[in-house]
């Protein structure tokens, strides 16, 4: 029998039962088309990730302090952490080669900002130096950022971005007004570009950022104040005096404690320092030297655990993706058990179709058709219903993440190599599962198919 010839019969066969065709590819239409839908998604949120972490900048990296502590390690006993200072991010400035930017971070929290008769409680709040907006990749709409010497004088200016433009000033330039920030006025020099929300749906342009000296002393820091005596405290930034008064809150450290510990005021405190390195191919080298400078100004000896952790984006984009991709093969292995099911079906209805066309086989081996060419038949049957069903579930499944897309507004990136794996898979199932019953076709009698009733 010639190709077409069988391709003919087969549809023609298959044509026969429509609703029992439909039926059957059902399964296979379900698989393929949650597959496909869980790798468009799958996609699409490595592709959010990667532009995330290109946002906050390629070559960034962060230290923060306190060793990590991995899940189910135990805890650290209270003040082993050796804070993280301003003379810290110095020192990596200087000693640092591979090390470009850098910035000392202090985060604020819980303050409300004031402009008029309207309040706003900003997402984020940051103290940083003039270099962070470069190391993150932050521009400026318009104004300018505040400078090292408004850092060093602690200045009172700040920069904000766009959602607290639209919901304090109503969309009006801010630029040259005053806001409070507690209670204390800020003169707003700059309005940060919009970004957008970031991978986890936190809106990034609910942010405003000062000179971390200034938010430190006059916002955050006073909270936090420490008073080792009754007399008055003088901060350590130049200009600024404030009169803590009452008892002693603290002893005097017994001078050996003092000169085996390091002790640092808790106005010089740093949540986090941000560098980024000269080049890409540059990471690594400055993370080492950076982690050689902290540990001997820390008094860290070699086999001792750092008090310290540096993350740079190279590895939190790999654990993202990591976690991502196992999230993704889950899902993938429970769509693909939608494939299997789908073909056993397809099995049992071939088996049945073989029983039911017993004597059609037997006629036409009668005839002069093969042993091979009834194989081919019945695979070609097969496959044919599990191509079908994966062109619609190709279909299926590109609409449901669309759906998606539209209504939770995940996002989602086409697979064209989904798609094709999708075809092939498809193909290969009705293969598979239909190899025994066409093998079963193949093995009849043909005196004995003619007498089956």
């Amino acid at each position: 029998m010639k190709l077409t010839a069988t391709l003919r019969i087969s549809f023609v066969s298959l044509s026969r039962n429509p609703t029992r065709t439909l039926l059957t590819t059902l399964g296979i239409v379900i698989g393929i088309g949650a597959v496909i839908t869980m790798m468009e998604i799958g996609n699409g949120s490595k592709t959010s990730l990667r532009s995330t972490i290109e946002k906050m900048g390629a070559n960034s990296v962060m230290v923060m302090p306190g060793a990590m502590r991995m899940p189910g390690s135990p805890r650290k006993e209270m003040g082993s952490a050796v804070t993280l200072t301003p003379a810290d991010a110095d020192a990596i400035r200087q000693e640092c080669p591979s090390v470009g930017k850098c910035s000392p971070v202090v985060r604020g929290s819980g303050t409300q900002i004031v402009f008029g008769n309207a309040t706003w409680l900003p997402a984020a709040m940051y103290g940083v130096s003039p270099d962070y907006l470069d190391i993150r990749n932050w521009q400026l709409a318009e104004g300018r950022c505040f400078t090292d010497n408004e850092v060093d004088t602690n200045a009172r200016v700040c920069v904000i971005g766009s959602t607290i433009v639209k919901e304090l000033f109503n969309g009006m330039s801010p630029v040259g007004s005053e806001l409070r920030i507690g209670d204390v006025a800020f003169e707003v020099v700059g309005v940060l570009k919009s970004k957008g929300a970031n991978m986890i749906g936190m809106d990034e342009d609910d942010v405003i950022m000062a000179p971390w000296s200034t938010l430190q002393m006059r916002v955050t820091g006073l909270k936090m104040g420490s008073a080792t005596n009754t007399t008055s405290t003088v901060s350590n930034y130049p200009g600024d005096r404030f009169v803590v008064s009452g008892v002693a809150l603290y002893p005097e450290q017994d001078i050996s404690v003092t000169r085996d510990k390091l002790f640092y005021s808790r106005f010089s405190q740093l949540n986090q320092i941000v560098f980024e390195a000269v080049s890409t191919d540059k990471v690594e080298d400055a993370l080492k030297e950076v982690s050689d400078v902290l540990r001997r100004r820390h008094r860290i000896y070699a086999g001792k655990e750092d008090d310290f952790h540096i993350r740079n984006s190279a590895d939190f984009m790999n654990m993202l993706n990591s976690t991502s991709t196992l999230m993704t093969n889950l899902l993938l292995g429970v769509a693909l058990i939608s494939l299997i099911v789908g073909g056993v079906g397809i099995m049992n209805i071939m088996l049945v179709s073989v029983t039911e066309r017993t004597r059609e086989i037997g006629l036409r081996m009668a005839v002069g058709a093969r042993s091979k060419d009834i194989l081919l038949q019945f695979l070609i049957e097969s496959t044919v219903l599990c191509l079908a069903g994966g062109i619609l579930g190709i279909l299926l499944g590109h609409g449901a993440s669309l759906l998606i897309k539209n209504i939770a507004k995940w996002p989602v990136e086409s697979s064209p190599g989904a798609v094709i794996a999708a075809v092939a898979v498809s193909a290969g199932v009705g293969i598979l599962f239909g190899f025994y019953p066409a093998w079963k076709a193949s093995k009849l009698d043909p005196i004995e198919a003619l007498r089956y009733e």
